[in-house]
């Protein structure tokens, strides 16, 4: 019996002895552990907030995609040669658009622009030539009723001289009235939507051209200003109709066909490609690298 007791008291003993070494060395365990779990959240969670305030600057200095121009920048467009090159509803109505032409009739008030197919000689036809010729023909017309008047006497000749002087002015007057209302009947105001897209497509090729080869349409140059307009006009459209979604995805084919083109320029004179940038305001972020639209 005393050997039970000594043998139950002595494991009472080991078992306390245990549990203390146990339960110190395993709480600074615990701890160190604790410690290092705390420190890589801490230094994960410093990480992610590094990464999405670059990423916010990134993005707030980042080219628009579809526009090419980088915030704070927008006003690029105005000075560019595609944009002060191409027509809008917005140039049209400008105070100046109808004033004195020296080179028509009398002076007439003509538009500055016309529709197309109203080429120089046509103007010349219609402004100069065809008033002066119906205002001869009206007083030829009325020549043989005064020869009668000034035949009859002397002082009948001298008031049909005077008529005579009076209507011709009036001939003169009706007839620089009629190539005004020519003039506004076929002046670029009163064109379409896809008059006026043929009249910039025109302008386009004429600027972006190579002098010795004018014309050419298949020019990367002459492309990309032509992608570059319509990318302009079908923003302004989904800015306002902002549910088109058929013109949306136009839009976006449209921007990548773009970045191909001007790609395709870079690989083959990098000069070039510099040069025609600036000249659609167009920012190198928004044609190189991933386009998200």
């Amino acid at each position: 019996m005393l050997r039970s007791c000594f043998a139950q008291s002595s494991r009472a003993v080991a078992s306390s002895s245990s549990c203390g070494a146990s339960g110190l060395h395993t709480s600074a365990v615990c701890h160190a552990r604790g410690m290092k779990a705390r420190n890589t959240r801490a230094t994960l969670k410093a990480n992610l907030e590094r990464r999405a305030e670059k990423e916010r600057k990134a993005q707030a200095i980042r080219p628009h995609v579809v526009l090419g121009t980088r915030p704070g920048e927008e006003g690029k467009w105005a000075t560019c040669d595609l944009g002060k090159l191409i027509l809008t509803a917005d140039k049209l109505r400008a105070p100046d658009e109808f004033k004195s032409n020296p080179a028509a009739f009398e002076n007439a008030k003509l538009p500055r622009l016309f529709q197309f197919g109203i080429r120089e000689k046509d103007k010349k036809v219609l402004f100069e030539h065809l008033p002066a010729l119906s205002a001869e023909a009206a007083f030829e017309r009325r020549a043989a009723d005064r020869a009668r008047a000034k035949r009859d006497n002397s002082r009948g000749a001298v008031q049909a001289t005077k008529v005579e002087a009076a209507e011709y002015e009036q001939d003169i007057s009706r007839e620089v009235m009629k190539a005004e209302q020519l003039g506004r009947l076929i002046a670029m105001q009163n064109t379409n939507a896809p008059g006026m897209a043929y009249e910039n497509r025109k302008r386009i090729v004429e600027a972006f051209s190579n002098p010795s080869k004018p014309g050419d349409t298949g020019r990367p140059e002459v492309q990309a200003a032509l992608l570059t307009m319509k990318i302009r006009n079908l923003w302004t459209h989904l800015t306002t109709y902002k549910r088109d979604v058929v013109n949306r995805r136009s839009l976006r084919k449209l921007i990548h066909a773009r970045a191909k083109v001007l790609k395709y320029l870079k690989r083959r004179d990098l000069d070039r490609y510099n040069a025609v940038l600036p000249r659609l305001a167009l920012d190198p972020g928004a044609i190189e690298g991933e386009l998200v639209v």
